[in-house]
């Protein structure tokens, strides 16, 4: 913890420091890769929607000891009165879950009687769920809309609060967080519930708190900017993420831990259900909402500020002021570190002696 807490007050100094923003370009091209399967994914196999988007029935069968060869039993009953199941898991550890495509009231009783008898229990025991396609499509123009409706809220705050860069970045970073989420549920099968998109959501307001944190480190940095010549946006805004960098390890570290353990312990003893729905989005959507917050939210900032007059102007005379420096043997600030942080003199940097130019007569 020591050694964690020492590269927290280096980093947050200036004695250490990573080139995030610099390097962006490393980034932006491994986030292309990643969108690129997860939308081919998308394209190719779809969600695994549940039965509340897509409608359908499903009967929970309570068992006692549910098996391999108890998945196959449902099937066979569902077949014997001439449906067709379109899923069938294990949930909980004793209950078999049983999903078949919409139903008339007459075709799902004969599904229950058939489950019943092959189960060896009463029909009143299964629980049925009927839900019809009209309802099923109500259900995802709803979460469609939810999910609009935040978007729009998160821009509003973020261009009230701070400026209108760091709400185009800051939602950038929201789509790419929610389409990788949306492609690893694809690639991995698991079904979308309404749990689902309460987690969609949620995630999204843990990665927008993450990249809020950080935003506000970076205002803090760049107030009064464009007054001096001693450093560029960029550079005040990789400052803000190395002092804001070991805050977001351990704030993912401690929100991932536990949010794990739930979804090893649904897939391993309790089998597929709403936990798990849940627990996936939260996990998946926490690791991808840090990553953006560190390596895509602020480099995209900076390089939409990096094209405004005043700070291009600003680049231009800190360029000026450095390489006058160096050529008129002044002293100049070099960063310690691998990121070119130049500021105003402290313990973030060592002075140098520039070599004199033989022009300046010396």
């Amino acid at each position: 913890m020591s050694k964690l807490g020492d590269l927290g007050h280096n980093l947050y100094t200036g004695r250490v420091s990573y080139d995030f923003v610099g390097q962006r370009k490393r980034w932006y091209i491994i986030s292309a890769v990643v969108l690129l399967i997860a939308l081919a994914t998308l394209i190719i196999r779809g969600l695994n929607l549940g039965i509340e988007f897509k409608g359908g029935a499903e009967y929970q069968v309570p068992v006692k000891n549910p098996t391999t060869a108890s998945v196959t039993q449902a099937r066979t009953a569902v077949s014997s009165v001439g449906q067709t199941a379109s899923s069938v898991t294990i949930v909980g550890g004793d209950t078999i879950r049983v999903q078949t495509p919409s139903l008339s009231t007459t075709e799902s009783n004969k599904i229950n009687s058939a489950l019943a008898k092959e189960f060896s229990v009463a029909d009143t025991d299964i629980k049925v769920q009927l839900v019809g396609p009209t309802w099923g499509s109500e259900v995802s123009k709803n979460a469609a809309r939810a999910l609009v409706v935040f978007l729009i809220l998160v821009a509003i705050f973020l261009a009230t609060y701070f400026e209108w860069p760091m709400a185009a970045a800051g939602l950038i970073a929201l789509v790419h967080d929610v389409f990788i989420t949306v492609g690893i549920y694809a690639l991995s099968g698991f079904e979308v519930t309404p749990a689902t998109v309460i987690g969609f959501l949620t995630i999204l307001g843990y990665s927008l708190y993450d990249t809020v944190v950080v935003f506000d480190k970076v205002r803090e940095n760049t107030r009064g900017l464009t007054t001096g010549s001693r450093m560029t946006y960029s550079e005040a805004s990789n400052l803000a993420l190395n002092q804001t960098l070991v805050r977001s390890i351990n704030t993912s570290v401690v929100a991932l831990l536990p949010v794990l353990s739930i979804l090893v312990v649904g897939i391993v003893k309790l089998g597929a259900g709403t936990l798990n729905d849940l627990a996936l989005a939260l996990f998946v959507g926490m690791l991808v909402g840090t990553y953006s917050s560190i390596f895509i939210a602020t480099p995209i900032l900076a390089q939409i500020k990096e094209r405004q007059d005043d700070m291009v102007a600003l680049r231009k005379r800190v360029e000026s002021r450095r390489k006058n420096a160096g050529r008129d043997g002044d002293e100049i600030l070099v960063p310690v570190g691998s990121a070119p942080i130049v500021a105003a003199a402290g313990p973030r940097q060592q002075r140098v002696k520039a070599p004199r130019s033989k022009r300046s007569g010396r």
